[in-house]
């Protein structure tokens, strides 16, 4: 199954030590976009590719190449004599994005209790089901990766690749903003149950109950992070 989380967010964990040469362009974006996600390269953060190279083991090609990537997901800026800066977004542009991909998200729920197939609904049972249990035990990091897995599988059971396509740019980009909705175990718990909700909804085929589950969480989303920012 985490086969499955990593086609679909395109992170893997990549532990702490030197970076292999092997698959090394997508190794080096997943680490630095767990640095980000985690707060280790906060917004704002200058990218000093010496540094960086020295602390993962690269030379500043990979790196650089890497870097640019993350500057096309919207997570790093480049910034004319700075150079590569980890974006800040402000409240505003947060809560932008979150209502845009709150809309997003309610139609795909509809569309996905309508044109899903079985099988592909067990599938996303199955990520929820190891959520949880990443959740009981405590980890954080791959709990968020199919957390944000899940909301990606059911965009895509809507079967509309444009909606697919903004959403998954959307919710890249605010990939370090809704992992910091977790911190605390209230909250944390909390997003939990609304996702218990969710994949109630999807196996019932409610469509509509799809829909406001996704919406509130969303809402939630923003009132979880919005004094954070």
């Amino acid at each position: 199954m985490m086969d499955d989380i990593n086609m679909l967010d395109r992170q893997t964990d990549a532990g702490s030590g030197p970076i292999r040469r092997t698959a090394l362009h997508d190794t080096l974006v997943n680490r630095l976009r767990d640095m980000i996600i985690e707060g280790d390269l906060e917004p704002g953060t200058r990218l000093h590719e010496g540094q960086l190279g020295e602390q993962l083991g690269v030379s500043r090609t990979p790196l650089r190449e890497a870097i640019k990537y993350l500057a096309s997901e919207g997570l790093v800026e480049l910034v004319p004599s700075r150079g590569a800066v980890v974006k800040r977004f402000s409240g505003r542009d947060v809560q932008d994005m979150l209502t845009v991909l709150r809309t997003l998200e309610e139609l795909a729920g509809r569309l996905a209790c309508e044109l899903a197939s079985d099988a592909e609904i067990r599938a996303v049972r199955e990520m929820h089901d190891e959520m949880v249990a990443r959740y009981r035990s405590g980890d954080r990091l791959n709990y968020y990766k199919l957390n944000q897995a899940i909301h990606i599988a059911i965009v895509r059971l809507a079967k509309n690749a444009t909606l697919s396509e903004v959403q998954l740019m959307l919710q890249t980009r605010l990939k370090r903003i809704r992992f910091i909705g977790h911190e605390g175990q209230e909250k944390w718990a909390a997003a939990v149950a609304e996702h218990e909700e969710m994949i109630a909804a999807l196996e019932a085929r409610d469509g509509a109950k799809l829909s406001e589950v996704l919406g509130r969480h969303l809402a939630k989303a923003w009132e979880r992070v919005r004094d954070a920012i």
